[in-house]
């Protein structure tokens, strides 16, 4: 559960589904996505509180792309609240571009950041599981590589975060009620309703 307090800065930080089209020239800009959403619902559910928002996800990144770009993009900014939103692509380029990135690589870049997180910043950690979805058909087979990171990340979690939202289960579960690529039409990349989910699942499991 996250102890929100006045003034506090929450930074969401990951790949793409985080960017979602940011304007990088201007700061307060959140995206198209969960970010933005998550903005706009804290914002208004506790004014008083005048919280501060900060999307620096990249489309593309990686778990070593975040370790490369954290004393810029995270430690500098000090933030209250630290949400990570990251393993996807670790998993991607295994299959568009034969470039595969172990679950041990994974599982260190990650634990790097958390630790530098945890050692040097006074902030509540948010990690966000990684997910896929089944469709389009293809998307099956990446379960092979995904499904150890993402077991990885649940373990990173015991021992760094304060909150964990499990979004491949969340997702799995909204596919029952509705096809996959209605959430995700490239099984990757939420549509408005996919990040509303991410949204929602990220305020219930952080207990606000």
């Amino acid at each position: 559960m996250l102890n929100l307090q006045e003034d506090s800065k929450i930074l969401f930080i990951g790949d793409s589904i985080t960017d979602c089209g940011r304007d990088r020239s201007n700061p307060e800009n959140l995206g198209g996505g969960y970010a933005n959403i998550l903005g706009g619902r804290l914002g208004m559910e506790y004014a008083e509180l005048n919280l501060k928002f900060l999307n620096l996800g990249i489309s593309g990144n990686r778990a070593q792309d975040l370790k490369g770009r954290w004393q810029k993009d995270c430690l500098a900014h000090k933030p209250d609240v630290l949400s990570i939103f990251i393993g996807i692509n670790d998993t991607w380029r295994r299959y568009d571009s034969g470039n595969p990135t172990s679950t041990e690589s994974y599982k260190e870049d990650f634990r790097f950041i958390l630790e530098e997180a945890r050692s040097k910043l006074a902030c509540q950690i948010v990690i966000m599981e990684p997910f896929v979805l089944s469709f389009p058909e293809d998307r099956k087979a990446w379960r092979e590589d995904l499904d150890p990171k993402i077991q990885a990340a649940r373990e990173l979690s015991l021992e760094y975060a304060d909150v964990y939202v499990p979004l491949d289960g969340v997702f799995a579960s909204a596919s029952c009620r509705k096809e996959p690529g209605y959430w995700a039409p490239d099984g990757v990349h939420p549509s408005l309703q996919g990040h509303a989910l991410v949204a929602e699942s990220w305020m219930d499991y952080a207990g606000l």
